[in-house]
């Protein structure tokens, strides 16, 4: 049998591309020898191991510590990724047929939170800056609207920061949703480094959030599909998350994933913590010296929107005048070898990660310098990419489970979605299940698949079917 996802990645492992994506370890095997330990240390659960679905030993010890260096009242490592703690951490505030309130713009996960507990959303809208064409902050005034509105909303669910490292006021929020004695989850996946630094933005964690989510492999130096889920009070039953742990958790967990957890939170507790300090400082430089470039911007706010409370600088949003940001990732890509987390129409996202090395950074600079002065200016239409507001037709747990056919795109205009249509990355539904397809969004889709946005959920060779509602 032919290997070909293993000759994909030793081709990529030999290209050596410079990453401003994930994971944070940015494929350095600096904290341990990986390379000398996975096959050993790839085991199941022996004498002296502990077991992740009940720890009562070394596990244990190492999620306390973790819980520790964290500020949390528990933490619960994850081998899901955000995905699997973000079902727990749903079910174990909520009872199946509640309502909640969920950021509109939440991860796909979330949604399929909704539909593994049976939840009923309650949505709740981000602003729409114009003037940047960005999806920024919750209001907090907006969340205390929702919660008077509809006394039936048991928890509170957000995610902050946001893809593009934009902060809400999440100290607000936490004071308005305690007010009105609901429970507050925040899928904090891309704030993982956050405690950390004093530099940085606060985490949901210091904020008093009753449940917060990290994806330790996005900002911090841990594998792909670790995570850990945070108890930040004492309104959250731990004998019922634990049982709901058990349940969402594979039967089989990693120890590779459960130490790779582990020896992240330890590095950053110690030297991490100065190198996260160094890397924030030689970030912002390197905005500095992007902003002096013809041609480029980068968003470092907007005194004017009042919903941006903070800013993760690891998350470098830039844009080249004249040409699109899925332009520019292709470039980067084709000619100069670095790779991007994300681009769309207008922006491009560079994450870094405290595992950035200088070199790194000073690639990144001279690249997108060198493009903005050789690429010619293309026309760009000034589009609005607010969120759309659909109707919705089903509630969404009926919708997954009813029955549906395909039909082609351009015929699905007046019918019922019977999928998630989703803009990947950064992974953000713009059509759920039991929603309308208006005209207004098959043109969205339209206009992102033309432009190279890779969309989730749409079906055939082209892309060019979708499901429905019989």
């Amino acid at each position: 049998m032919k290997t070909p996802v293993l000759d994909a990645l030793k081709k990529l492992m030999e290209d050596k591309p410079t990453s401003f994506h994930v994971p944070g370890h940015k494929g350095r095997n600096s904290l341990i020898e990986w390379g000398k330990l996975i096959p050993q240390l790839d085991i199941t659960e022996l004498e002296g191991t502990d077991n992740l679905l009940d720890p009562r030993g070394i596990i244990k010890e190492s999620q306390d510590l973790a819980a520790k260096a964290f500020g949390a009242r528990a933490s619960f490592y994850g081998v899901n990724g955000s995905t699997g703690s973000n079902y727990v951490a749903m079910a174990a505030i909520t009872e199946p047929g509640d309502k909640v309130l969920i950021q509109r713009n939440s991860h796909k996960s979330i949604y399929n939170g909704l539909i593994l507990n049976r939840l009923k959303p309650v949505y709740l809208y981000p602003n729409y800056n114009e003037k940047f064409h960005l999806l920024t902050g919750i209001d907090p005034k907006e969340v205390e609207r929702k919660l008077k509105e509809d006394p039936d909303i048991k928890a509170v669910i957000i995610t902050n920061p946001n893809y593009y490292g934009i902060c809400s006021d999440i100290e607000e929020i936490t004071r308005i949703v305690h007010k009105y004695g609901r429970l507050l989850m925040v899928d904090e996946a891309h704030g993982a480094h956050l405690v950390f630094s004093d530099k940085s933005a606060k985490s949901a964690l210091e904020a008093g959030a009753d449940l917060v989510i990290h994806s330790t492999h996005k900002t911090l130096p841990s594998f792909t599909q670790t995570s850990i889920l945070h108890v930040g009070s004492h309104r959250v039953d731990l004998n019922k998350l634990r049982d709901r742990y058990s349940l969402f958790t594979t039967t089989s967990p990693s120890y590779l994933f459960t130490l790779s957890n582990e020896i992240a939170t330890a590095y950053m507790v110690g030297e991490g913590r100065e190198r996260l300090a160094k890397t924030l400082d030689h970030i912002q430089d390197v905005i500095e010296e992007l902003k002096q470039i013809p041609r480029v911007s980068v968003f470092t706010g907007d005194d004017e929107d009042k919903t941006i409370h903070d800013l993760d600088i690891t998350k470098i949003l830039f844009k080249i005048g004249g040409l699109t940001g899925s332009r520019v990732d292709r470039l980067l890509a084709e000619k100069y070898n670095i790779r991007l987390e994300m681009a769309d129409y207008y922006y491009c996202l560079a994450l870094s990660s405290l595992m950035n090395e200088k070199e790194d950074f000073e690639k990144l600079i001279l690249a997108i310098k060198d493009i903005a002065k050789n690429e010619p200016y293309g026309d760009l239409n000034m589009v609005s990419v607010n969120m759309p507001n659909p109707k919705i037709r089903m509630d969404l747990v009926d919708a997954y489970y009813a029955k549906k056919e395909i039909i082609d795109l351009k015929d699905s205009i007046g019918r019922i979605s019977g999928s998630f249509i989703i803009p990947y990355p950064p992974g953000i539904p713009l059509l759920a299940a039991g929603e309308e397809m208006t005209e207004e969004l098959y043109e969205n889709i339209i206009f992102l698949r033309e432009n190279n946005i890779e969309i989730v959920g749409l079906m055939g060779y082209n892309k060019d079917q979708i499901v429905v509602i019989e």
